[in-house]
């Protein structure tokens, strides 16, 4: 998929994610924009040959009274190269996710599209599923479980159709600590019963983030992640690092 035609799909997920309050369905809304660096571990580098970078992010999401919409944008090594070999060069990331409510029982219909480009391999996972919202006033944990499609090409294999199960989710925990604003938040999927020929025969794969956010004032949000992912991102290792980040909320 092109960049022009990434980026306008993109558009279109965090504009629904910009919605304004004309909509008689709109409840809430949010947006940003950041600066981020993901610095892999030693052994990542070892073992997964990855290297570290610096992306931008646009972050958008909504929530109405039928369901909710997140999506985000994501250029990586803005300042480099996109023929760069070895997925080093300019990359593109985008996911697009929405749940649509069934009544009031908590549960909803889930999908979400996630789409990574690069100069020698582009993949892009299509799920469809179920989910669920729980919420109190300081914590959120919205797991689901979908049906992935998988169309993938270039150096890390070609592969087209369906792709096993995910199962997974998003949770937050807000709280305060010496008067200032903190939140926690997790994401994960766990990718299984895979096809044989999508991953050189590894059924199973995880990906997630563990993150510390300050959030300073309405505008300004510091955080520092954990990212890490085991058989998956191109590498049959497990592969770790640290991704900082500085928002700026719209």
């Amino acid at each position: 998929m092109g960049f022009l035609r990434k980026s306008t799909l993109a558009a279109a997920i965090i504009t629904a994610g910009f919605s304004t309050t004309a909509s008689a369905d709109y409840q809430y809304g949010f947006g940003n924009v950041s600066i981020n660096y993901l610095d892999w571990s030693s052994g990542t580098e070892s073992r997964a040959k990855k290297k570290d970078f610096m992306f931008l992010e646009l972050e958008g999401g909504a929530g109405f009274s039928w369901g909710e919409v997140y999506g985000f944008f994501d250029l990586e090594n803005p300042h480099k190269n996109n023929e760069e070999s070895d997925g080093n060069g300019r990359r593109t990331a985008m996911k697009g996710t929405m749940r649509y409510y069934l009544g009031n029982t908590g549960f909803n219909l889930y999908g979400h599209i996630y789409d990574v480009d690069t100069a020698d391999f582009s993949e892009q996972n299509r799920l469809v599923g179920v989910g669920f919202n729980y919420q109190n006033a300081n914590f959120f944990w919205k797991p689901f479980l979908a049906i992935n499609n998988t169309n993938k090409t270039g150096n890390f294999g070609h592969f087209s159709g369906y792709n096993g199960l995910v199962a997974g989710w998003v949770m937050g925990y807000g709280f305060k600590l010496a008067g200032q604003d903190f939140m926690f938040s997790n994401w994960h999927e766990y990718e299984f019963d895979r096809d044989k020929q999508y991953h050189d025969g590894k059924k199973d794969g995880n990906n997630g983030a563990a993150a510390l956010w300050w959030n300073a004032n309405e505008k300004i949000t510091a955080g520092i992640q954990y990212r890490y992912a085991d058989d998956k991102l191109g590498s049959n290792s497990y592969q770790n690092g640290l991704v900082y980040t500085l928002k700026y909320n719209f």
